[in-house]
């Protein structure tokens, strides 16, 4: 009897470790792929404290709430089952998915671009609803630009785990979705009310050493907050067009138009080769402008058509479906 027991305990020890390897492979391809998503990642942070401009600061934690909210029923209702059923019954269409997705991320990177050279209307992604209240018409606008940014961090992340079991996959990116979301989310939070923790160090009477150090670090805050936020932007914009294009010229590779890919992949082994220093550094950031650079061309090449075509005509057939 003591020698059964032992060895069920063995066994039980076995599995234990056995199921141990598979949460820390799970984990392991769940950080992989977030990094590989880290381009999206920051362009949905620096996009979303726009989204609370004009309101009173007692509103701005809850509207960052239903946000992260709405990006969480994005990630795990709507997106995680349908990438898992994408790969499961048409991984082929995968990769095709993935470049439209990037081709958009370069529209939008090449409209801020255009804007900020060129200001003109139709930039703005917190469209009002009649009837609707202004938080909840920014809240569904943001949870919309969610939607497709998280797309695209689903899609890269699904694209960067290996082979695998469809729970392992599941689990993967549902750690994937959970971390992504508290970490821009939870970063939003912190931006949104920087100014406000500003505010109130600024105010601290004391006349001790403490009381002049808040101060100081109190208004440092408060006048650095629009730097710090046009710089986000900035990042944010220059993330989608790296991001965008990367997929954009990986998709077309796979489909067997090399030529772009080639050039930037010849163009980060010059930049290495060129500086031996920082070979690795340079690689990347070779590549990080070469692929942005093709992302602008296509964002630009994009925006007319959406412009002039695709926006008329969606305007169109929504006025259309709302006549009686």
């Amino acid at each position: 009897m003591a020698t059964g027991l032992i060895s069920l305990l063995d066994d039980v020890a076995g599995i234990a470790k056995v199921a141990a390897a598979s949460l820390d492979d799970v984990a392991g391809q769940a950080a992989r792929a977030g990094v590989k998503a880290a381009g999206v990642v920051i362009d949905d942070t620096a996009v979303t404290p726009t989204y609370m401009v004009g309101f009173a600061a007692e509103r701005e934690l809850p509207i960052v709430a239903k946000i992260a909210m709405g990006s969480l029923r994005n990630k795990l209702l709507i997106l995680l089952p349908a990438v898992l059923a994408l790969d499961a019954f048409a991984p082929g269409a995968v990769t095709p998915l993935l470049a439209l997705g990037g081709a958009f991320l370069c529209y939008e990177g090449a409209e801020k671009v255009l804007e900020l050279v060129h200001p003109h209307e139709g930039g703005g992604h917190a469209e009002p609803y009649a009837g609707a209240s202004e938080e909840d018409a920014r809240v569904a606008g943001a949870i919309r630009t969610d939607f497709i940014l998280s797309s695209e961090i689903m899609a890269i992340a699904l694209a960067s785990i290996p082979e695998g079991t469809t729970w392992s996959k599941a689990v993967a990116l549902s750690l994937v979705a959970l971390a992504i979301t508290g970490g821009v989310y939870g970063a939003v939070a912190a931006i949104v009310k920087m100014d406000d923790v500003g505010l109130a160090l600024s105010r601290n009477r004391a006349a001790s050493a403490w009381g002049r150090t808040s101060r100081l670090v109190g208004r440092g805050l408060v006048r650095g907050m629009p730097a710090l936020l046009a710089t986000l932007s900035a990042v944010g914009t220059a993330a989608m067009l790296w991001v965008g294009g990367g997929i954009v010229l990986h998709g077309l590779d796979h489909v067997g138009y090399p030529g772009p890919a080639g050039i930037v992949h010849d163009a980060s082994h010059a930049a290495a080769t060129a500086v031996p220093f920082a070979p690795g550094m340079a690689e990347w950031l070779a590549g990080a402008l070469a692929s942005g650079a093709f992302g602008l061309l296509l964002g630009a090449a994009i925006v007319p058509m959406v412009s002039r075509v695709l926006a008329p005509a969606w305007a169109a057939g929504r006025r259309a479906l709302a006549r009686p």
